[in-house]
């Protein structure tokens, strides 16, 4: 693990970091804990989301009735409008993640789309921009990119009443900004991998969530693979995990049912480590539970 993690490899660097995360036990005179949490102003039976994925084979409709099944929020790619329609239709509560397009038509239109048809937030994975060998704007499934800039992206916040969301935020630096800019959070994120020796999330959370206070909804996504991860990145700073990987083989075996089933067993680990460390609910997770080691 540490010769392929040194190879800038960060998804290897990722779990590197959540796997020196050690937690203590704090069972006596615990209690049996809840999960509940708002987000964007709605209310979820889980802190576990779905991620920002898109092109799914089984359908992204699919995909969402899965979430709406396990009361989670999902997040949902790349798609034109007639998708999100069908999408929404399943009564999921949907928070759409847009490409930086070059043609500023592309983001208003979708932005209008999403707002339209009732998704509940929206947002830009500005990471997805620029390639990975170079600065270049980079093509996504053939349509050209662009690096936004804070105007372009202060332009869009503007065009919409929904949460606006930026994915790929990874420093205080950028945290700041996008508070600044008026996001209503940030998804924590280097896309699977797109910069190499990145930070992991998990271990930024702490630092971001002390710069921006309550100002931002954070959510860690990036190698969270079961619902221990996720409650180690609860317990660092964040308000949601995104889950993309680990829901596309059940998603792909069992539908619905299998996303659903997924996302239920993450939030009953999650309530594992929430139950042995005495955290009665998501605000009452205490980061001091949780000891770095090195071995």
């Amino acid at each position: 693990m540490a010769e392929r993690a040194l190879s800038g490899d960060s998804i290897a660097i990722n779990r590197r970091y959540l796997d020196h995360l050690l937690v203590e036990s704090r069972i006596v005179g615990a209690v049996h804990p809840e999960t509940d949490c708002v987000l964007f102003g709605h209310r979820f039976s889980t802190p576990v989301t779905t991620g920002a994925l898109s092109h799914l084979q089984a359908g992204m409709d699919v995909f969402a009735a899965g979430a709406k099944e396990a009361d989670a929020a999902c997040f949902i790619g790349m798609g034109p409008c007639g998708e999100l329609e069908k999408v929404l239709k399943t009564g999921a509560k949907v928070i759409k993640i847009i490409k930086p397009y070059a043609d500023p038509e592309e983001i208003f239109s979708r932005l209008e789309c999403a707002e339209k048809n009732g998704a509940i937030a929206v947002g830009m994975d500005a990471e997805h921009s620029v390639n990975v060998q170079d600065d270049r704007d980079s093509f996504v499934a053939g349509f050209q990119m662009k690096l936004p800039t804070l105007e372009e992206l202060k332009s869009y916040i503007r065009a919409t009443k929904l949460p606006f969301v930026i994915k790929g935020a990874l420093s205080v630096r950028d945290a700041e900004t996008c508070a600044e800019i008026g996001c209503a959070g940030i998804i924590l994120s280097h896309h699977n991998g797109l910069m190499r020796w990145a930070t992991p999330p998990a271990m930024l959370l702490p630092d971001i969530r002390k710069a921006v206070g309550d100002q931002l909804t954070l959510i860690a996504d990036g190698g969270i693979a079961d619902g221990f991860d996720a409650f180690k990145a609860l317990a660092l700073g964040a308000d949601a995990v995104s889950v993309g990987k680990p829901l596309m083989e059940p998603l792909k075996e069992k539908g619905a049912a299998g996303v659903a089933e997924t996302i239920r067993a993450f939030t009953d680990e999650l309530k594992a480590m929430m139950v042995r460390t005495g955290s009665a609910d998501l605000k009452h997770i205490d980061p001091s539970v949780l000891h770095p080691v090195s071995w």
